[in-house]
């Protein structure tokens, strides 16, 4: 219940800043719009739609957004501002905070998804998985995606020093991310140790596996396997969702560093 109570706070606060909601939604779908009007047209050797790759391309990036990007630098403000030293003097359990923070994410990411997929769906002829295993594959992808990437955002939101310097610390980084994960340029065009970098991280994998979901056989030629590896898309992010706790227990701070 304190869970719940906690989540929904989040999704108030969430959503009394009209202009973050503006922006969150509407910033893939614009992306989504101008990469499409750019780039018409079908992919050399496949019956596969730029404006198709686009958006699995899209959702990927706006999942790890709302989870990493945002968690980020959200608690690392409340951090810096006092917000987390005075909850955690209250009797509040320390895990609702997290878990409240989660779903608010799991909400989040769920209305921009839809709102994608919509765009994408009647505008651009992208086609929504046609079999129970599609939308198990989308879920799950989905549901580790969401998870590593929250988890990540919490570990991450200690290395800003300040509330001011939060989102140029946690932005950097995860803009150069989806730039050499095939996010906006695909993985032909990249050099081979970008690639390598990339496929370290997360964000490779989740779109990798929203690719398979809404380009399925069509598009394996694309990728460098010419196979979606859906097994080695399910390690790595299950090994991320790990990986992130393991981080978020041994690096996460209640105070500022100002606090001592």
């Amino acid at each position: 219940m304190i869970t719940l109570s906690r989540a929904a706070f989040e999704l108030k606060i969430f959503f009394r800043a009209r202009d973050q909601v503006v922006f969150t939604f509407s910033f893939p779908i614009v992306l989504l719009v101008l990469f499409s009007a750019i780039f018409a047209g079908t992919l050399e050797g496949t019956a596969v739609t730029v404006s198709q790759l686009y958006a699995a391309a899209l959702i990927s990036a706006g999942i790890l957004s709302v989870s990493f990007q945002n968690l980020a630098i959200s608690i690392a403000v409340e951090r810096e501002e006092g917000g987390l030293k005075r909850l955690a003097g209250t009797p509040m359990p320390k895990s609702a905070y997290f878990a409240g923070k989660v779903l608010s994410v799991l909400v989040i990411a769920a209305i921009e998804v839809a709102l994608l997929l919509a765009v994408a769906v009647f505008l651009y002829d992208l086609e929504l998985p046609a079999d129970l295993a599609g939308w198990l594959t989308f879920s799950w992808v989905l549901v580790l995606g969401l998870a590593s990437g929250s988890l990540l955002g919490i570990a991450a939101s200690s290395l800003p020093s300040s509330a001011k310097s939060a989102a140029a610390v946690i932005t950097l980084p995860f803009v150069v991310l989806q730039f050499i994960s095939g996010i906006y340029i695909p993985f032909t065009e990249l050099p081979p140790w970008l690639i390598n970098v990339a496929s370290v991280f997360p964000l490779r994998w989740v779109a990798q596996g929203f690719r398979s979901v809404f380009i399925g056989d069509g598009g394996v030629a694309l990728e460098m396997a010419r196979s979606y590896e859906l097994g080695k898309v399910a390690l790595v992010l299950g090994a991320w969702t790990v990986g992130g706790l393991a981080l978020c227990l041994m690096t996460f701070r209640w105070k500022s560093r100002r606090d001592g």
